[in-house]
């Protein structure tokens, strides 16, 4: 399989970083996009004018695309990026997010073995703010129905074709401030995108306890999508629920033999630390 991977040719890939007064986490995140080997890619950093000491030190770091403007929340913040990006595969990291080693060429291989695909979910890491182990997330296709109570995805290992862009303009709705990743992922089941998941770590998840998505616009947000939802599913929300518990289940999304796993930290902010887990969990303790 390998060796037909190389015969075809490679493709560019553009990550797209959101930023706003996070230079210690982001000063991580430029690291793990600049040292992925094996691939062509471009990283673009939207930076809505940060005052913490950001902009001084990003504009000088040639690994990285720097743009420095307003705009209107993170979503926005994407999509402008996407828009200016030339890559052929797409994707957007977070602040407080990290690519594994190797994460990237797994991703660009995986695309190219598959022409077909237009969305490829992989698998995250989740972290605490050292880097120590908190969990393993595997990603699902995920179904139209179980989707409006459990998203089984996590941003930082989506990835895209441009097409998903150019033919169905399926850019984030910048009406949302928080949730807008899970109504993008619904349109993407509902449009009948070809989803596929990549059965590989590509990225680490920092739950730092700031997290947007814990927040109270988050929570208001997460009952106005159930608002949109389906009358049986609103009805039905525990039912479908243990349905993605017995769907994870079958797919071995609850077994894990010991890895390591390797990133950045604040101590080594340098180079990647190894952190090896003799007993993973795929259970988030706080938000269990």
């Amino acid at each position: 399989m390998t060796s037909d991977v190389a015969t075809l040719p490679r493709v560019r890939i553009s990550i797209v970083t959101p930023s706003f007064r996070n230079s210690d986490w982001l000063k991580l995140c430029v690291a793990s996009v600049a040292d992925q080997a094996g691939v062509e890619v471009e990283h673009i950093v939207q930076d809505a004018l940060s005052d913490d000491g950001t902009q001084e030190w990003l504009a000088r770091d040639r690994r990285v695309q720097a743009y420095f403007e307003k705009d209107a929340g993170m979503y926005d913040a994407v999509n402008r990026g996407w828009r200016r990006s030339k890559g052929e595969i797409l994707a957007y990291l977070n602040c407080d997010e990290q690519y594994l080693p190797g994460g990237l060429r797994a991703v660009e291989e995986f695309f190219r073995r598959r022409p077909q695909t237009d969305v490829v979910f992989a698998d995250t890491v989740v972290v605490d703010k050292q880097g120590q182990f908190i969990c393993c997330r595997k990603s699902l296709v995920p179904w139209k129905n179980t989707m409006w109570v459990y998203n089984p995805v996590i941003t930082s290992s989506i990835f895209i074709r441009r097409r998903v862009l150019d033919q169905h303009g399926l850019f984030f709705d910048t009406r949302w401030r928080d949730l807008g990743d899970k109504v993008w992922t619904l349109e993407m089941v509902r449009r009948g995108l070809n989803l596929a998941v990549l059965r590989t770590y590509t990225s680490s998840f920092a739950d730092t306890g700031e997290n947007m998505n814990l927040k109270p616009n988050a929570i208001r947000e997460r009952e106005l999508v159930m608002e949109i939802a389906p009358a049986w599913v609103r009805r039905a929300k525990f039912p479908l629920h243990q349905l993605h518990r017995l769907r994870s289940l079958c797919h071995g999304l609850y077994w894990q033999k010991p890895f390591t796993y390797s990133i950045y930290t604040f101590s080594q902010p340098d180079r990647r630390v190894d952190f090896h887990v003799a007993k993973p969990t795929t259970i988030w303790w706080t938000r269990h």
